[in-house]
Order: C-alpha cells, then structure tokens, then sequence
C-alpha cells in the first residue's frame, strides 16, 4: 500500500539544545525526516529552539519555530495552522517524546484532531516504566535480570537487602542513563537510591542484579504496517556490562557472537517488538549475553524510536534509518520503497558489511575539575567518532586516530603508561582512555588472561590488541632501510599511521609515507554500499584501506579501487571531527552549508568527516564524502587521489584550521582566508602588533614561555591577569589568577599538559562588558552580519554567555568604535570569507580580546536570527565566484535574539559550576523577545555576575 492519502501537513519536533546523553545524531535523524516528507509533497512544520543545527535551517521544513519546546509553544503553532493532521516525534530523542505525551495527557492533540505517528505511545510508556516492562517480558517468556521496581527509598533499601550487591539502580522515564548507577558498596546506597528516584520523572527506579561482566548487544530494526521488519544492524560493545551503551566503544558486526546465539537474539527481538505495541518505524533493541557456552540473553531495554544508536547504524550500514522511518510513518511498506544506496534493490534488502566499524566516545572531562572519570551507567561522553576499515584493528586504529586528543593510534607515540599499578587501577576503573591503557599493559608484558579477567573484555578483541604489539616489536627491529615491503604492507592493513612508524623506525613520517609511496603501497579507496558489493551502488560514500596488488594473466600488476576520479574542477572541505565542548554541531551546520554553496559554483564537493552523528557525514550531502579520519596522512592521500583546486578550512572549526599549516608547507591551496592570515590572528604576539600598527586598544600583554618568564611579566601587567595558551578553542585553559602563587601553579599546569606553547598573558579588564562582532571580508569590502553584547561580564568565555542581538546596552559612539576595528583588523588580515572578533568595552573605549578569521560559533545564530543564509554567501566568496557587492542583504529581526548556553552539570554533581574563561556549556538554545521588559530577559541580568570565577 502506498503513502496515506490523509496525511498533508506533519509537525516534527526536535530535541533541543544539545545536552550529553541527547546530541546532534537526533539533528541528523530530524533532518532526513524533514528531506524525507517533503520528497512525497508533505507540508512539514517544525519545532526547535536550538540555532546551531541544519535541521533548524529555512531550507529544511516549510515553516520553522524556533521556540522553547513546551506545549505552550505547540499550542500557538496548533492554533497557527490548523491545516497540521499529524505528529511525528520519534526524530527529536526524549526531549520530543516526553513533549508528544505531555501534550497527550493535556489532551491537545485530540482537541486540535492530530494524529500521533511513527510511535505508539502505549509502547512508549511500556518500555519507559520499567516496571510494566519487566512484567511484559515476563509474560512472553523473555529472560530479565532479577530485579524489582521501586517508588519510595524504603522499597528501595527493601530490594537491595534481598538481592545483595552489586546492583544497578535505572530511573525510570530518562534518555542518557541520567540517575543510572552501578553500586558496589552498600555505603554509596542511599544516596544513589535518592537520586534516581528524584530524577525520574515518576519517581520510580528499577533495582536490578548487576550482571557484570556481560556482554552487551544491540539490534537496530525497522518495522512497517503490514509487519515487515528488517534488521539493520548488530552492535557489539567491546565493553562488557556495567557501562552506558553511548559511552562504550561498539563494533559492527558483532565480531564475538555465534550465529546459533544472533539466530535466536533476532527472534527475541522480533518478539519483543511485535509484543509492545502496532507500530511503524525504528526500534532499537538491547541485551545482555552470558561469557560462557551457554551464551544465556537477557533484555535489557527497547526503544521504539530512533535512537541514538541509529545514526550510527546509518553510517555504518549506509542504509538511512530515519529517512526510511519516516516513509514507514506515513503509510508506506518497506517493499515499496528503494534501497538509497544501490538504487535497484528494496528497503526490504537487509545490509550486509564486507568491512568492520569502530564507534569511540569522545569525552570532555578536562572541562569539569573534579568530576568522577569513571564510566558507568550515565552517559559522559559529549561525542563520538567513527572508524571504517577492512579489518576490526584497521577501523580501531583510524577511529583511536579521529578522536583529536593528540595519540597517533594505540602505542607507538611514546605516550603511553609504563607504571604497572597505574595501568592495573586504569583497567580496574574503566575510563575514557581504556582503550589505549589495554596496549600498555601488553606492552608492559601484562598476560592477556590477566587482563580479560580485570575487565571482562572478550579475548577475541585483547588477542586482536595483541597482534598489533607483536607487529610494532618485529618492525622496531627494522630500520626505513631495511623494513620489508611485505611488514610495511601489513603495518598498514591493520591501521597503523606513518608517524607511528615513523616513531618505531625512529625517523620521519614523511619518510615513511614516501618509502611506500615508492613500493607501490597506496591507500586505496572502497564503498559503503550495503550489500557487500552484491548489487551495484549508487552512492558515492568512501573509506579508505590498503589491499596487496593484484596480478592479471598477462602479467598487469594493480590494486581495485572504488574511487573514480572525475575531470570536474573539485573542491574539498574539511569537516569538524567529533563533537566537544567548544567545538559542535554549529560547525557542521557551516560544512553542509559550504558544500551546497560550493556545488552551487558548479564544483565537485568532496567531505572529509569522521562524526557519525552529523548532516556533513549524510551519503548524499556532498558529491562524494570520504568517512576517514580528520587526520594529516589521511586528508593528504585523499588530495593526492582527487587533486582538488583547493581546501576549505575555515568551516570546520578549529580541527581544520589546525591543518592549515601542513596544506600550506605541502603547495596545497587554502580557499579563503590564507594560512599566513590565519596564524597571524592566532600568534597572540603578532597579532598585537597588527593592533599596535592601526592604533587599535588592546589589553595591556605579554608572551611567556616559562614560569620564570610569566612572574617576571605579572610586575609590570598588574593583576589580575588572564593566562591563556595559543592555538585552542573553547578557552581551553583559560584562566583568570589574582597573585603569584596562582600564576605559577596554572602556567605549570598549561606547560605540563601543552609544552612549548606560548603563552599570553594579558592584563583583565574587570567589569568590562564583553561583545563580539561577526562579519565577512572579501578583501576589498567588509559586511558585518551582526553585533552581539554579552549579558555577563568581560571574563566568562563567549560560549558560556548570553549573548544578545542587537547590541541593548552600547551607545553610538561604542557601536562605531567596534565596527571600525571589525573593518580594520578584517582588510588589516587579508580576511577572504568569515571572521569574528570579541572586544571588551570598558569606559567607553573598546579593546580588542581576539580575532578569529573563521566561521564562529555565533554564525548560525546569526543567520537564524536575521534569517539570511551567511555561510552560503561566505563561500562563494571565498571561491572568488562573488563579491560582498553582489548581494542584497535583507536582515530582519523583530526585537531582540538571545543565545542561551545549556548546560550538562547534572552528569557531574560534584563540579565547581562556576563559569569562566573556559568553555563547559555543551550546546544553545534560541530565545526571541519583543522588548527588553521582557521577564526572561530581566531574569538573565539580573543573574550576570552570579557565576564568574576567578
């Protein structure tokens, strides 16, 4: 049966701001959901008060509310369009179901006569209220753990003296594992208990038996109306039990699963699904396994939504999940509907993978001082990355190497633990860096029984971690000279860099990539195509890998590769990597935008991406995305491949324009800003100069390189000072002392953890307010698209403010002063594209804090507040198709737009929450006010200097 005849105009609602726990992969389902609707002629209208995304975009639904998600807000676009038949909430995480059933038990879906489709909320409330879960699992003869549900903290305490310890304690009702822990003394009980159920929003927690050392599974499956279900794909956690599914590192396919075991975990799920409820759409299925012969399964949950999950599945499969969801959701049959990739089999076809792929969270913990490292049951990590490979050691390597925490890869960085009781506590308490602890412990000569029996981590992957320390030990024998082709080969089938090499070897990298360049040892390029190179695909989605050549019968030697090179002029843009607190999804928004505009100029756009979660890394975003880390060998190979006129690098935050560098010494073109401008804005010290020469105000600075060298300059600046090091984003590091004492203790600190950097230490104007500027600079003319003022004080980092645009607080006179310095220090740059550049304004003089010629985090807000497509025209700029002359610039805004930092405190309860230098909000929302008599407005100010910490 076709699409239903009845459904004419949906509202979607979104997630929100991105909090950990709920991030951009709901952007990423929202926005095909979106595509996906409009394509069968659906009048889509959404909800969503976060700026930064593509989701929230003009070009992406037909109208868009950028409102705080409330049922006041859905009752004013009910009323606003009668014409809406239906809901889809499944695309917007917790945030968007806990929105469609609170306005389902107001009753207005049933007083405005909408439909809630794609979901089931009987299912929903079955799966959430673990309680009614365990007794329908029970009831259709589904294993569980042992366990009890509890509504007051005697019941609780009731529970726990039955079962004994250890035991998991699960809120009910909560995304993330918020309340979610795993209590090992019964000391920790009472509080743990306490929390949860004050979390839950039924003030209800389900008391388990942990059943540690468990491994954990999960089945992503669609199903349509006529009860069709395919399964997606099958995720293993490398990470037995115990820890939260988004802060583990998973593995597609299941690698340690029999088949007899994955025959009967299909059927269970396929059970579980039928028996919650007569839905169409996604469902994410999650169990337990036995580490024994018996391979025992538990279910541990369901989640008849999208879900996390999905948009790795997506990316790993190539099969879209949500896009096909939401066909499911207004009427279609999985029969009816195409595969996307291949073109010519059916989304009945489930995928098959020929390769592996290696899902690792990307966490922030240097951000929260304090905070309790160990991973557990609540959700930590702020992000993730995804690694494609041949093998399951290739895909490791290249995702260890997309994380951009300065590691090469496992081992051969020389920055490893070598302590034997340091890395035994490391493996006892899981952290974020577990996954190179286990090769130093290998290295160190640590048995793998001991090890597995430390960690509960299957033996198939320590003996996979094993391998690759016998292969660095027998090339460390070698020298560049001598290192066998056939060594070299293997070294780079199982993911190993050059530069980890090039360390084993003890030379240079660029020596070891031109020693394989000259045996003929080329990456080469293979697609994603669902179904194992069965049926022919469409899709041109790449990973990179290294096969051995192969020979013909007459004698030709080559080696197959997917990726045909066109003669069309090409442009590559570099994406922004994982996720992190001062770097997210707003650089996505401003990559998908560069890629469309640069097609727009008639070029080949090629991505560059290693986020799973993210539109730039979608299959048919750009003519051709590369899903490879966002690392130097990589990005090189790929050019030398595809031979692009140039790279855009001012996009993706600052994992590109760290590149900058390495493209220019290589001859490679930087399209835009040139590499020469971008590290004059950076070298604080130069920069300065710049200011000094066009007689623009600064904070009185100074540059230092040690301790000594910082106290000696703390005379002549006067405190307070603010310290902060070169080449970072996010305030990284950042920090405001008032004497010596502080002074020395932090410069140690920032040199321990970032040596030879420069730092800069500049005189802190206390109580100056703080505003920024962001403008585009074709060289000639400057345009400046907003100017925005801090409603807290000058020293809380411009990522953690409300910022307010227009400006509500800054006179003529202060106004023209920032937009001469914008113009001056933009043309002063050679600024081809984005800048923006934050100013302090203290007794009506305004000082200049930085400049950053780049896209900006404030970009998108601009361009949601005005409604003008900013990143679009920057890029034809930077291309030199346009100039600034050639557009018309129509801004319009009613009043005032405030950004709002959000943030995840509530992950780390026993954090200073006090804001400063550097950044910890994890994501924006939006907020539109008429006047500046507005309570919420009111509300804000009056709270600005609450959170400042010196």
């Amino acid at each position: 049966m076709p699409k239903r005849k009845d459904l004419n105009c949906i509202l979607i609602i979104g997630s929100g701001p991105i909090i950990i726990g709920q991030a951009c992969e709901f952007d990423y389902s929202g926005s095909q959901a979106l595509r996906s609707l409009r394509e069968d002629g659906i009048e889509t209208i959404l909800i969503n008060s976060n700026p930064a995304t593509i989701m929230t975009d003009p070009s992406m639904a037909d109208h868009i509310y950028l409102k705080p998600l409330t049922t006041k807000s859905i009752i004013e676009i009910l009323k606003k369009h009668d014409n809406i038949d239906a809901v889809l909430p499944t695309m917007g995480g917790q945030t968007a179901l806990n929105l469609c059933i609170e306005a389902d038990e107001k009753g207005i879906w049933e007083d405005f006569g909408v439909e809630i489709i794609g979901v089931d909320i009987d299912a929903i409330n079955i799966t959430e209220d673990r309680e009614k879960f365990r007794e329908l699992m029970l009831k259709i003869g589904i294993g569980m753990p042992p366990q009890a549900a509890a509504t007051s903290f005697l019941k609780g305490k009731e529970i726990a003296q039955e079962f004994g310890f250890p035991l998991v304690i699960r809120a009910s009702f909560t995304l993330g594992g918020a309340g979610a822990a795993i209590v090992h003394d019964p000391d920790d009980f009472d509080d743990l208990l306490s929390n949860a159920l004050e979390v839950s929003p039924i003030h209800e927690v389900m008391i388990d038996k942990a059943l540690m050392g468990w491994k954990e599974y999960e089945l992503e499956l669609l199903r349509d109306k006529n009860d069709n279900v395919v399964i997606i794909c099958t995720i293993e956690n490398m990470d037995p039990m115990g820890i939260h599914t988004g802060d583990s590192i998973t593995v597609a396919p299941a690698m340690t699963l029999s088949d007899r075991t994955f025959q009967r975990m299909r059927d269970m799920a396929l059970h579980m699904m039928r028996s919650i409820g007569d839905f169409a759409g996604g469902c994410n299925v999650q169990f337990a396994v036995s580490p024994d012969e018996e391979e025992d399964i538990i279910a541990i949950e369901i989640n008849p939504r999208v879900s996390r999950s999905s948009a790795l599945a997506s990316k790993a499969t190539g099969y879209p999940i949500a896009k096909i969801a939401s066909k499911l959701a207004i009427g279609y049959t999985l029969d009816e509907l195409k595969n996307q990739i291949t073109q010519s089999t059916s989304a009945l076809f489930e995928p098959t993978l020929d390769y592996v792929i290696v899902k690792i969270p990307r966490w922030n913990f240097d951000k929260f001082e304090g905070s309790d490292r160990t991973l557990g049951l609540q959700m930590k990590s702020v992000g993730e990355v995804m690694g494609i490979g041949r093998s399951f050691q290739e895909a490791l390597h290249k995702a260890t190497q997309s994380l951009e925490i300065k590691r090469n890869g496992l081992g051969a960085d020389g920055k490893g633990y070598t302590d034997y009781e340091q890395i035994i506590q490391k493996l006892t308490v899981p952290s974020w860096d577990r996954v190179f602890v286990i090769y130093d412990a290998i290295q160190l000569g640590i048995p793998l029984t001991r090890i597995h029996e430390i960690t509960k981590i299957d033996m198939w992957f320590l003996k996979q971690y094993e391998e690759l320390h016998f292969l660095e030990q027998e090339i460390s024998q070698h020298s560049i000279e001598t290192l066998p082709k056939a060594l070299l080969l293997e070294a780079k089938q199982k993911g190993f860099a050059d530069r980890q090499i090039a360390h084993m070897l003890e030379c240079y990298e660029s020596e070891v990539h031109k020693r394989r360049m000259d045996q003929g040892i080329n990456r080469v390029f293979k697609l994603v195509d669902t179904c194992a190179a069965e049926f022919q695909a469409m899709t041109p989605y790449y990973y990179s890998t290294f096969e051995e050549e192969i020979e013909t019968t007459d004698g030709k030697r080559f080696v197959a590769n997917d990726s045909a090179v066109t003669d069309r002029k090409k442009i590559l843009v570099l994406g922004s990597g994982p996720n992190r607190i001062g770097q997210g999804i707003e650089f996505d928004y401003c990559c998908v935008h560069g890629v469309l505009a640069s097609s727009e100029c008639g070029y080949e756009t090629i991505m560059i991406n290693c986020n799973p979660e993210t539109v730039s890394t979608d299959f048919d975003t750009a003519d051709k995305l590369y899903f490879e880390p966002v690392f130097w060998e990589h990005i090189y190979d790929i050019i030398l491949h595809e031979k692009p006129e140039g790279v855009i690098v001012q996009l993706g935050g600052q994992t590109a324009l760290k590149l900058a560098e390495k493209l220019d010494r290589y001859g490679i073109k930087i399209i835009g800003t040139s590499y020469q401008s971008l590290d004059l804005a950076e070298d604080r010290g130069s920069f300065s100069n710049l200011l000094k020469e066009h007689n623009i105000p600064y904070p009185k600075f100074g540059v230092a390189e040690t301790a000594d060298q910082a106290l000696a300059l703390a005379d002549e600046l006067n405190f307070p000072l603010l310290v902060r090091p070169s080449y970072v984003l996010g305030g990284q590091g950042m920090k405001i002392v008032i004497n010596k004492e502080d002074l020395e203790a932090h410069v140690v600190d920032l040199l321990r953890k970032i040596p030879n950097n420069k730092l800069l230490l500049d005189h802190y104007l206390d109580g100056a307010i703080e505003a920024e500027a962001d403008a585009i600079c074709d060289g000639e003319d400057v345009y400046i698209i907003g100017i925005m003022e801090h409603i807290e004080p000058c020293g809380i980092h411009s990522g953690d403010s409300n910022a307010t645009l227009p400006p509500f607080n800054l006179g003529e006179f202060v106004l023209q002063q920032i937009k001469d310095h914008t113009r001056k220090i933009a043309l002063a740059l050679n600024t081809v594209g984005l800048i923006n550049i934050q100013f302090a304004i203290k007794d009506d003089t305004v000082y200049i804090i930085e400049a950053n010629p780049r896209a900006s985090r404030t970009v998108p807000f601009i361009s949601k507040a005005y409604g003008e497509p900013y990143v679009n025209y920057a890029t034809k700029i930077m291309l030199g198709d346009k100039k600034l002359k050639d557009f018309n610039f129509k801004p319009h805004l009613d009043g005032y737009a405030i950004k709002q930092p959000v943030f995840s405190f509530n992950k780390f309860p026993n954090v200073n929450k006090n804001l400063g230098p550097e950044m910890k909000s994890t994501g924006e929302s939006i907020l539109f006010i008429d006047t500046l008599k507005d309570d919420e407005f009111y509300n804000l100010y009056s709270r600005r200097k609450m959170y400042l910490s010196k």
